[in-house]
């Protein structure tokens, strides 16, 4: 099951994984943008079932009726990819609130609930769960100071269920990729503003190297991933610092 599969990280998860898998789950909100790829994938990789269940998923009852129809349907997930996420970029004190709890909503609440959803099934069978996290979640980012921190939520969570379900041989991991082009800027960006994170462009990785090491390191049983030689360094970087250089380093970002 992979959420946030109507375009991005999401669709080349589902592009990747098909081929691989016998069943394949695809959730967001743009029925029509799912439909359009579940018949693509089905035409290119005919071995591989493919159903599409559009969901908000920022809504509670509708996480709970996608793992139903799923589990109803005899698509059970043994691989959760929780990949459906918002950001949003400007000053905190100046954000409108709903952008926020909708960011906490789908970027917290969802991937958390979600994954609680589909442990009973897969401690009695076995899985794996792939959380979308981010570089960002690494640090204390001034103008993304939200995403940022939901960000930071996704790792700590994976990593602690990571702890819980060893013992159940049940791989839980995080990804942590810096900047990728997709929507994601532009969905980003308040309305009526034309401020996007400022990005080094030699820190971007393309999305089908982003998904591939992610698979690969999903493989080996590892719990973090940062795709992407200098963000695998900057991620080792940044968790060297004391979080007072953290402070002075962020402190010097350009903002405007």
């Amino acid at each position: 099951m992979i959420t946030g599969a109507s375009s991005g990280l999401g669709e080349e998860f589902a592009w990747q994984l098909a081929g691989r898998v016998e069943r394949m789950v695809l959730v967001a909100r743009r029925a029509d943008r799912l439909e359009a790829i579940a018949a693509c994938l089905r035409a290119k990789f005919p071995g591989t079932a493919v159903i599409v269940l559009p969901a908000d998923l920022m809504d509670a009852g509708e996480r709970v009726a996608v793992v139903e129809k799923a589990h109803a349907s005899g698509f059970a997930p043994d691989l959760l990819v929780n990949n459906a996420g918002l950001g949003d970029y400007g000053e905190f004190a100046t954000a409108e609130w709903d952008a926020l709890e909708a960011m906490l909503d789908l970027n917290i609440t969802a991937l958390t609930h979600l994954s609680h959803l589909v442990l009973p099934q897969m401690r009695q069978c076995g899985g794996s769960i792939l959380n979308v996290s981010s570089l960002a979640g690494t640090l204390p980012i001034p103008d993304f100071a939200v995403y940022a921190a939901t960000k930071a939520y996704v790792s700590s969570f994976s990593e602690a269920l990571r702890i819980e379900l060893a013992e159940h041989g049940i791989k839980v991991m995080s990804l942590c990729p810096g900047p990728v082009k997709t929507e994601f800027g532009t969905v980003s960006k308040r309305k009526g503003s034309e401020r996007e994170m400022p990005t080094n462009p030699h820190f971007y990785v393309p999305k089908e190297q982003v998904v591939r090491e992610a698979l690969a390191g999903l493989d080996r049983g590892k719990a973090r991933v940062f795709p992407g030689l200098r963000i695998a360094v900057a991620g080792m970087l940044i968790g060297a610092l004391p979080l007072f250089v953290l402070r002075m380093v962020m402190a010097q970002r350009p903002r405007r």
